[in-house]
């Protein structure tokens, strides 16, 4: 699950779609790449334990809880309940969200619905949101050293693809005497 990077001396541990981590060591950095998906960092500054997840959806219905961290709600609930488990203070959390692409024209909005429930949810919970990169058509990866409440946000390249234009065939050259009507 974790791996030493040699070169730099942190341990990675990669967050995939539907899931959340958690660490209170200043070693750690949990990544993740995302595209209409939401990512939320958590942390509190006191105790120094944060944690990401990695929702696909605002909403929706699952009757397993692997399938249920899929939805905004239950992600941020499990991101929140895991925190406190590591002596975290609800008061004290401070959020910060990134993703939220709209990664294909034409289909309904999902990165937006994304941002907007992260943002929903982060008011109502009375969570501080202190910093967002969010929307746009680029894939993100994403880097939070959790226990230290850092975050690093590239884009990977603007992700929309590039319309397929065709040049009509050129008509056929006249060959000899004969004419087609």
């Amino acid at each position: 699950m974790s791996a030493l990077t040699a070169r730099d001396g942190f341990r990675r541990i990669t967050v995939a779609q539907g899931e959340t981590q958690v660490s209170d060591q200043s070693d750690v950095v949990l990544t993740t790449v995302l595209g209409s998906c939401i990512a939320a960092c958590f942390y509190d500054p006191v105790v120094q334990v944060g944690g990401l997840n990695h929702y696909l959806l605002a909403d929706g219905t699952a009757s397993d809880g692997a399938s249920m961290q899929r939805y905004g709600v239950y992600a941020m609930e499990v991101l929140i309940n895991a925190m406190l488990a590591m002596g975290a203070t609800r008061h004290r959390i401070k959020a910060r969200i990134f993703g939220g692409a709209t990664m294909r024209q034409g289909f309904r909005n999902i990165g937006g619905t994304n941002i907007a429930f992260a943002r929903d949810f982060l008011r109502d919970e009375r969570i501080p949101l202190v910093g967002e990169d969010v929307g746009g058509t680029g894939a993100r990866r994403v880097e939070f050293r959790a226990a230290l409440g850092l975050a690093r946000c590239r884009n990977i390249a603007d992700s929309m693809p590039t319309p397929i234009v065709r040049k009509p065939a050129a008509p056929p050259a006249s060959i000899g005497d004969v004419e087609f009507f």
